[in-house]
């Protein structure tokens, strides 16, 4: 019996079965990266080498494996020379004055969040979209980090995608025992680090609905009681390009009261998620008056209370999140009924 002859891979089924896996192409190489933007940059690139190396394609393994192990190795590639990216928190020990200096930092490779907009294909299922969301968690993102490049890639292929040694083992061009001891050293890593907010869990929608909407609402009124009610009492707070953060509600609540008195009310905020978790898109009103977008904060909720907030100083997060760049007078009343995630960007695909 001859053997089968497979149908070739035209530009156009190339092109479909890319659109469809893109998302997830966008998570697994944001967890590489720690970067959303050098996530969508790697995945352009893996398109657009799948595009060179088409023809070449024999069929020995599905298009998704095929373009996985693409983008695996192009993050192995531009990762190899390149510094952790980092949290305020994985800096060092919070700061125990609330009337501390706060000054940026750009010099330091920071995380960045992933919108979940950037998370969705119009042909997903919902069960599928929770899960890919629940495995793009903050905590997790910055534990990987942590990781060697190698190690962080077989872990992910292995625990995410359930890879078999063998398949882990092609990709990376090592043996099997290779990919075993990458695994264990990465795992041993990770269990020294001792990240209990690691643990699976069963994210409550509703309630961080209702908690996020209890912390915009406060925060937009400088509401420092009514901040203080919805976060636990070793809340922490960072904000990205800070090295400086605060632990606790005695230093947490009186550091945002000193900001609220300089604000003078010209903040809104409008609710999004991020990284599978309830965000704010936050939007600060210049000089001429309008309320132009200017960072996105990412809330982790722990039981019944906020347990973190981290600020990212970056306004295109927002515009990545589906949101407007600026806000008119009508705009934020209609877009507070929004439900989180549903915004949807154009997809980058050339």
């Amino acid at each position: 019996m001859s053997a089968e002859v497979l149908p070739p891979l035209t530009s156009v089924r190339l092109h479909d079965e890319f659109d469809l896996l893109r998302p997830g192409l966008v998570a697994h190489c944001y967890r590489m990266t720690g970067s959303y933007q050098d996530a969508e940059d790697v995945v352009q690139d893996t398109y657009l080498r799948a595009v060179r190396g088409r023809a070449g394609f024999e069929g020995r393994s599905s298009v998704k494996t095929w373009l996985y192990r693409i983008a695996t190795n192009t993050c192995v590639s531009a990762l190899s020379h390149r510094s952790r990216r980092v949290l305020p928190a994985g800096l060092g020990a919070p700061e125990t004055d609330p009337d501390a200096r706060v000054h940026s930092d750009e010099s330091i490779a920071w995380l960045e969040p992933l919108p979940d907009a950037l998370l969705h294909h119009r042909d997903d299922e919902p069960g599928e979209v929770v899960v890919l969301r629940e495995s793009v968690r903050l905590a997790l993102i910055a534990a990987l980090q942590y990781l060697p490049v190698r190690q962080r890639a077989a872990l992910l292929l292995r625990e995410v995608l359930s890879w078999s040694a063998a398949e882990i083992a092609e990709t990376l061009g090592v043996s099997v025992p290779a990919v075993k001891s990458l695994l264990q050293r990465a795992r041993r890593r990770l269990d020294e680090l001792d990240l209990t907010d690691l643990r699976p869990r069963q994210p409550d929608l509703e309630l961080e609905r209702a908690l996020l909407a209890r912390y915009v609402t406060a925060f937009e009124a400088g509401d420092s009681a009514a901040i203080r009610e919805v976060i636990h009492d070793d809340f922490s707070l960072e904000a990205v390009p800070h090295p400086v953060w605060f632990r606790g509600v005695r230093v947490c609540v009186p550091f945002l009261e000193k900001n609220f008195a300089a604000r003078n009310g010209d903040v809104r905020m409008l609710p999004t998620r991020a990284n599978g978790q309830p965000a704010a898109a936050g939007y600060r009103r210049d000089g001429s008056g309008v309320l132009r977008a200017d960072c996105l904060w990412v809330l982790t909720v722990t039981g019944d209370r906020i347990s973190r907030s981290v600020k990212f100083e970056n306004p295109g997060l927002v515009v990545a999140a589906g949101l407007p760049e600026q806000l008119t007078p009508q705009l934020p009343d209609f877009a507070r009924e929004r439900l989180a995630g549903r915004a949807r960007p154009a997809s980058r695909l050339k």
